[in-house]
């Protein structure tokens, strides 16, 4: 038997065991999840515990949370109801004044959504199960429809000089919205791109006390591939609603990494890049000290690194490699540590030689290596 066919066996056993064993399941994650038979779509289910380790509490838990999800769709998108004051209404708790913020949060979204991982046509391409009360309205119930509208109206009073609430200069400036890369499909079709966007809105009016923050394209993105991409056709056609949950559950360990206020706890993502340069120091005093004298501070590149886990330095399938080493950590997110450690000793030498400018540059673009060197580096670095 070939070893990757004995891998995917031994996850097949171990999921098909009644209660599965999550120690287990992360020590054989950790090495890498197949895609084969949508074997990583189901384990980052249970590793991202949107699914139970209770083998027959799957299928109530999946047709109650897609239900819930079909509900948020119906009541903030399809029908949510539509301002009913005045458009003048300067009260913050205006309909209308709701609506406005909701379209500053649209374009930000609509903008990051069409932009994301270019380097493959999947986001761009039709899905096969689009969301018919939206793709068959028109383009009423369209998002990126309503950010159109929005732009032109906000030019319209802005013309008018009747000056609707404060405009963020974001809005101002977009006198385009389809300057983005991708464009929307047909009334009937949907690219996934737009379901990201639809996505990530719900995201924002479900937890207003963070909303949206650029850069969560980048972390939905991967695994909406991974889920829309299942072999399993059932899975794939709750791609959405699945990966809205366990973006959600992944959210709620790391939105502290998104809040300004909370950069400093021991959540926040100063304290992750204090952690890193002392990795760097223990492992490496030369390299540490070469970065503190040309005063190249971890806020140059690894704030990246370690907000997006890593998402925009590697191409989709090595962000998804890397990311089963990451959800299967028990200590979530100590590992993250450990690979960003990896990289930078893995480029000591072009570090050493090189000048503050050429360094930023190296850190900031990283560059291209087999992903596998990284991850057993991280691994020796893990038990120094």
């Amino acid at each position: 038997m070939s070893l990757q066919k004995a891998r995917i066996k031994a996850f097949e056993d171990l999921l098909g065991q009644d209660v599965i064993n999550m120690g287990q399941l992360q020590k054989l994650a950790f090495n890498g999840v197949p895609e084969e038979k949508g074997l990583r779509s189901l384990v980052w289910k249970i590793l991202l515990h949107y699914l139970p380790q209770e083998k027959d509490a799957w299928q109530s838990t999946l047709l109650k949370k897609r239900q819930l999800y079909q509900q948020f769709i119906d009541e903030i998108i399809v029908s949510p109801g539509g301002p009913s004051d005045h458009p003048l209404n300067i009260s913050p708790d205006s309909s209308w004044s709701v609506y406005f913020k909701d379209n500053e949060v649209l374009l930000q979204i609509d903008k990051d959504v069409r932009r994301l991982c270019p380097d493959i046509n999947f986001f761009q391409s039709a899905t096969e199960f689009p969301c018919l009360e939206i793709v068959n309205s028109n383009g009423v119930k369209r998002l990126h429809k309503r950010v159109e509208q929005s732009v032109l109206s906000y030019s319209t009073l802005e013309r008018r000089g009747l000056g609707v609430a404060t405009l963020s200069n974001e809005i101002r400036r977009s006198s385009s919205v389809t300057s983005g890369d991708y464009t929307p499909l047909n009334e009937g079709c949907e690219a996934h791109w737009e379901v990201v966007e639809r996505m990530l809105f719900l995201y924002a009016k479900l937890n207003p006390g963070q909303g949206y923050v650029q850069g969560m394209n980048e972390i939905i993105g991967p695994i909406y591939h991974t889920f829309a991409c299942d072999t399993n056709k059932d899975y794939r056609k709750f791609a959405e609603a699945d990966c809205f949950f366990c973006f959600t559950n992944l959210m709620a360990e790391i939105r502290d990494f998104f809040i300004r206020t909370l950069d400093e706890t021991e959540s926040g993502i100063n304290y992750m890049m204090t952690k890193l340069c002392e990795c760097l120091k223990k492992n490496d005093r030369d390299i540490s000290e070469r970065l503190e004298r040309q005063e190249l501070r971890p806020q140059y590149y690894s704030f990246r690194w370690l907000t997006l886990l890593l998402s925009q330095e590697f191409s989709l399938p090595d962000v998804e490699r890397i990311w089963d080493s990451l959800f299967a950590d028990s200590h979530r997110f100590n590992f993250l540590i450990y690979i960003c450690c990896a990289m930078i000793l893995l480029v000591r030498n072009n570090l050493l030689s090189g000048d503050f400018a050429s360094n930023v540059k190296l850190l900031q673009n990283f560059p291209p290596m087999d992903v596998s060197l990284i991850l057993n580096k991280a691994v020796d670095i893990s038990k120094t």
